[in-house]
């Protein structure tokens, strides 16, 4: 599976950024797809995820209430909405595939790795 993410840039804080990520196919395997983040010099964290069959949701506490994760199961597409951005939501975003269970899902462990998407947000 290749992951094509986009989106990202710079806003102020209170702002939104909509980030998108195009898996090349969807397997068997990989059944939940979602967003890390890692700020230089910290381990990646996980943000949000969604199951592609049920789209049953997840998010980390630090972003629930804010960020809406959505997909698009005949695009092949998985969408973050990012709202009432803070400065602490700074960093580079990572799309990912799980190939794993459920109970690793917010870990690194059975991912498959977009290419990252800078967000910054100025005070």
């Amino acid at each position: 599976v290749q992951l094509q993410a986009s989106g990202g840039g710079l806003v102020q804080a209170g702002g939104s950024l909509k980030l998108s990520c195009k898996a090349s196919e969807r397997t068997s395997s990989t059944r939940y797809i979602g967003w890390f983040r890692q700020v230089l010099g910290k381990e990646r964290e996980f943000v949000a995820a969604v199951g592609w069959a049920g789209g049953h949701t997840y998010y980390a506490d630090s972003v629930k209430g804010r960020f809406t994760i959505s997909k698009d199961n005949a695009k092949n597409e998985c969408n973050l909405q990012m709202n009432s951005l803070k400065p602490e939501d700074t960093a580079v975003y990572f799309c990912a595939v799980h190939s794993g269970i459920l109970s690793s899902l917010r870990s690194l462990l059975s991912k498959t790795w977009g290419q990252g998407t800078q967000v910054t947000v100025s005070s």
